[in-house]
């Protein structure tokens, strides 16, 4: 990529970049349409569908990935026309000019400039995203049984989502540019110090105090299935602090489960669609799979990897970020560099790296959740938690005629299918 933009130019490079990786999404989405156009499903789970509820499923998956090809082709090309008008350079500029108009005193400031062209970006972004995202809500999801938010609830979300992006943002963006300024030869280091402490930031508040702010987090109550999740994480030694129930319901019939916290101090939640659509000892199932990927060290693995990778690409920016040829590719002016724009930039040049990265993703993934797995089984939980995958698979309608390319460059989980046959092979093996 670096060679081809020596002599194609860099926009040019990125323009045929994105043309060719949406050729290739759209030739993986035409074969798993033919692959959901399938008859029947697979033999090893036909037995789990009638007729009507497996054309319920096609029906559904056929429409999601009809959207996605739409909104793919949509987001293509106005991305491509966004990049050859000049919109980033524009941008920059008109935050100087609101800057300069508002009097402020600073106007010239980089650091300033920065937040106020990170603001326009996401106000277009959000401008942009609005029809998709109440489409996708009220009109896709809906038709199939799904969405239950309100338009008041997506409405107060959507505010609640602007106050925090107005609090949030200028600070964090004006610290990110401050680092990227520095002239230091360390300046990855810098980068890379000041992305981790804030991903660790993100990964304690978020759950904590903007969740909540969506959401209605209640403690399990007292009972058999608390006793048995309870049971299940001492028997692992996992410091389980508090265990929560969300209102997932409010918003969506689909379900999950997730853990968070660091150290001594962890907390599951629990949807309550995921206590409507699973039995007792199939929760406890699904929470002894989650809980093999903390055993594992599947999480801790994961974040590892995420932080070496993302250092990597500081230092590969740390070699362009200086570039004239880079920024005047773009549309920038021979005098203008700003730094964060320098990182932006950069995101669309390693746009190859970003694909052979999200496709090693998925392998590992698929690797741990095989794990995960196995770890559940190994606790005598293979057959409850082959009893939850089917009902969830079931009740979400997933896709279970799949196609093998399309499943391994889209998908972190494997089909389910796979992980059922190899869930009854463990389970025969351990008996």
């Amino acid at each position: 990529m670096l060679s081809l933009s020596w002599s194609l130019g860099w926009l040019e490079s990125v323009v045929l970049f994105t043309v060719a990786v949406y050729a290739l999404h759209t030739w993986l989405d035409v074969r798993q349409r033919r692959a959901l156009h399938r008859p029947a499903p697979p033999p090893a789970v036909a037995h789990l569908y009638t007729p009507a509820e497996f054309e319920q499923k096609r029906s559904y998956n056929l429409a999601k990935l009809q959207y996605s090809m739409v909104h793919n082709a949509w987001d293509v090309c106005f991305s491509i026309a966004l990049l050859l008008s000049g919109y980033l350079p524009a941008t920059w500029r008109l935050a100087g000019h609101l800057l300069a108009r508002w009097g402020w005193e600073g106007g010239k400031g980089e650091i300033v400039q920065s937040v106020v062209w990170t603001l326009i970006q996401a106000g277009v972004s959000l401008l942009l995203g609005l029809p998709w995202s109440a489409f996708s809500t009220f009109v896709l999801e809906a038709s199939h049984g799904f969405n239950k938010t309100s338009l008041r609830t997506f409405t107060l979300d959507l505010l609640k989502s602007l106050l925090l992006g107005a609090l949030l943002l200028p600070p964090v963006v004006a610290g990110f540019t401050s680092v990227l300024s520095h002239s230091s030869p360390y300046v990855a280091l810098y980068l890379w110090a000041f992305l981790l402490a804030l991903s660790l930031f993100a990964l304690t508040v978020y759950p904590t105090l903007i969740a909540p702010l969506f959401n209605t987090f209640k403690p399990l109550e007292q009972g058999e299935l608390r006793e048995g999740i309870e049971e299940l994480a001492a028997s692992l030694a996992f410091p389980l602090k508090k265990l929560f129930v969300i209102d997932g319901s409010t918003r969506s019939a689909h379900s999950n489960a997730y853990m968070y916290g660091f150290g001594a101090n962890k907390r599951i939640v629990l949807y309550d669609t995921l206590l409507s659509q699973c039995s007792q000892g199939e929760v406890v199932a699904v929470l002894a799979h989650e809980l093999g990927h903390w055993k594992l060290g599947h999480t801790i693995k994961l974040l590892v990897a995420s932080q070496l990778v993302a250092l990597a690409q500081l230092l590969l920016f740390t070699l362009v970020n200086t570039s004239p040829s880079l920024f005047t590719s773009f549309g920038f002016l021979p005098g203008e560099r700003p730094a964060l724009a320098a990182f932006i930039l950069f995101q669309y040049v390693i746009g190859p790296l970003d694909e052979v990265l999200g496709l090693l993703s998925n392998v590992v993934s698929r690797a741990f959740e095989f794990q995960a797995d196995a770890f559940a089984v190994g606790l005598g939980k293979g057959t409850e938690l082959r009893g939850a995958l089917c009902a969830l698979d079931k009740e979400n309608k997933g896709a279970v005629c799949t196609d093998s390319l399309y499943s391994a460059y889209h998908y972190s989980h494997p089909p389910l299918v796979e992980r059922l046959a190899a869930i009854d092979a463990g389970t025969k093996k351990e008996s």
